[in-house]
């Protein structure tokens, strides 16, 4: 089954996207194809899938250092590429904070490694979707949940952000 997509701008998200439009380009083409076999995405598997999707689209650095400190423990982002960092999350809704805290730190601290957040998630419709097939996204980050969130993290999240909303049609 195909995935779409629905999409959310912060910040204009939306438009500093549009001027990388290759990149922009190749991250709809890594969540819409091939199509998925719907009623075996763990979010596990799903989480391997895009890993796979985007290595083979060259160029991507994966699991990138927030910071530039070796000795750092650890915070990384998933993607980067020509300063758009990926986070992708299907994992609990309280992961939402820690995730746009590293775009902010990679994009306003000293290391300024990117100039746009992208947060892919899943819709509720698409864990219904997945709860039919057997498959446990229970608690999970939505799409409908980092929208309704976001515009109250104004005042610390400066950084441009495109949310992306993985959905079933």
């Amino acid at each position: 089954m195909r995935v779409v997509f629905q999409t959310y701008p912060y910040r204009f998200g939306d438009q500093v996207l549009d001027h990388k439009y290759s990149v922009k380009k190749e991250i709809e083409e890594v969540l819409q194809e091939p199509p998925l076999d719907i009623p075996t995405l763990s979010r596990g598997h799903l989480n391997k899938i895009l890993e796979e999707r985007f290595a083979a689209k060259g160029g991507w650095e994966p699991q990138p250092r927030v910071f530039g400190n070796l000795d750092d423990p650890g915070a990384k982002m998933d993607f980067l590429k020509d300063r758009v960092g990926i986070e992708v999350q299907f994992g609990h809704a309280s992961f939402i904070g820690i995730d746009l805290l590293k775009f902010q730190v990679a994009s306003y601290s000293a290391e300024e490694k990117i100039d746009l957040g992208v947060y892919i998630v899943t819709t509720r419709r698409f864990q219904q979707e997945m709860k039919k097939a057997g498959q446990t996204w229970e608690g999970s980050l939505t799409f409908e949940k980092v929208k309704a969130y976001l515009p109250h993290f104004r005042s610390a999240i400066q950084v441009p952000i495109q949310v992306y909303g993985l959905d079933i049609p």
